[in-house]
């Protein structure tokens, strides 16, 4: 067992969960995933393995078909699952944030109809918030809903919808004037809707149009792609909770659980980034000696593994605050902001430390230092971390002068 990142209190159940996760990481991840990563290949038997544990169920009720289990169990997952390839944990990301919409805001009938066959992995999520024009400025949104009868005509295009080409459910939030008049506050007038479709690329269902896989440096493997709308119809009963205008609060409710999703990855690519920099260290001789024995080098796996154990204990604080029921909008910040920051560095410091052969597509830490950038713009920028954590810190500590 490795001496870093250990987490304290731990159920019998969830130390065995943890330990079948890092078990399939060790066998069935790390040995194919910069293959599969070179290729930018979907990795379905990996996901076969995981919907074999159960892990698109992890956080569904037993009620449901799925284990029940919390935020913090999944997180750790999540850790593990990217400490063998970050993509495979973006791929079960969007689906938990989607069964926790769910779980959390849909009505009776819509849990009932969507979280046993997502439990089971039958159906599989995506979410979509952003569009080409707006980045993190979610009160922008332009894709809008309009009543006709008993439906909802939905136009407009999304951007950066993770699980684009294979998900079969997609949670989509949009701009809905329904009972919201003129000069409405933005947040107040968007609905999030449960589109169904077909998995794969071009013309999902009447008027849904999945283009194609975008292009990317790294987070490769996992499809990555834009949705277009054009008068897609969609029943009312799968507006989300069935009531309109409450999409952006389920929606940041959502991004919250996948700030500390993220906060998650951070922690795992660096642990990955740890163990290849401090291996290397011990096999690579110069000037008649491992360099490890460098006091360089001994300062740089230092400041590694103190980043690495404070990402851990951070991203462990804000799943138990979110699992007590208490706010952690703060907490999931603060350890989205610095288990990413951490991340990156890392990396680097692990890729320095290989000299030119981590600039060689042969050794893994080439992949990590490509995946590692995505972590410090998914699921909101370290600056819109940063005037998050900085307005809850103003409210908690309001000056009464």
């Amino acid at each position: 067992m490795a001496r870093l990142a250990q987490t304290a209190g731990l159920t019998d159940v969830q130390q065995e969960i943890l330990a079948t996760v890092r078990d399939f990481v060790d066998k069935e991840i790390l040995p194919v995933a910069t293959e599969l990563e070179h290729r930018d290949e979907y990795p379905q038997a990996i996901v076969d393995g995981l919907t074999e544990l159960g892990l698109f169920g992890l956080m569904i009720p037993e009620e449901y078909g799925g284990l029940g289990e919390s935020l913090l169990t999944y997180a750790l997952c999540v850790e593990e699952i990217a400490r063998g390839w970050m993509s495979v944990s973006g791929i079960i990301n969007t689906h938990f944030i989607v069964a926790y919409l769910l779980k959390q805001h849909g009505t009776a009938e819509q849990k009932e109809y969507f979280l046993p066959r997502m439990a089971a992995g039958e159906v599989r999520g995506a979410f979509s918030m952003s569009e080409p024009a707006l980045g993190s400025d979610v009160s922008a949104i332009t894709s809008k809903a309009v009543r006709d009868g008993d439906e909802y005509v939905l136009t407009g295009q999304k951007m950066w919808l993770t699980n684009g080409g294979t998900s079969s459910l997609v949670a989509v939030l949009v701009r809905s004037d329904e009972g919201h008049p003129e000069g409405t506050a933005p947040h107040r007038s968007m609905t999030t809707f449960l589109v169904e479709k077909e998995p794969g690329f071009g013309e999902v269902r009447p008027g849904l149009t999945i283009p194609g896989k975008i292009d990317k440096m790294g987070y490769k493997g996992v499809d990555t792609t834009e949705l277009i709308m054009d008068g897609l119809r969609i029943p009312a009963d799968r507006v989300l909770g069935g009531t309109t205008g409450r999409g952006f609060y389920q929606m940041m409710d959502g991004v919250e659980v996948g700030r500390v999703n993220v906060a998650a990855r951070g922690c795992g690519v660096a642990q990955r980034a740890f163990e290849l920099g401090v291996r290397y260290a011990q096999q690579r001789h110069t000037f008649g000696r491992p360099i490890a024995q460098h006091q360089a080098v001994q300062f740089k796996l230092a400041e590694m593994a103190t980043k690495v154990e404070a990402a851990h204990a951070m991203m462990v604080n804000a799943a138990r605050k979110k699992d007590s029921g208490e706010r952690n909008d703060l907490e999931a910040g603060m350890a989205k902001y610095l288990a990413s920051e951490y991340c990156k560095e890392v990396v680097e410091d692990a890729f320095r430390i290989h000299g030119g052969y981590g600039y060689s597509k042969e050794y893994e830490i080439e992949r990590l230092y490509r995946e590692a950038p995505m972590l410090l713009i998914g699921e909101g920028t370290a600056e819109i971390q940063k005037m998050i954590i900085g307005r809850r810190l103003l409210e908690e500590y309001r000056f009464q002068g």
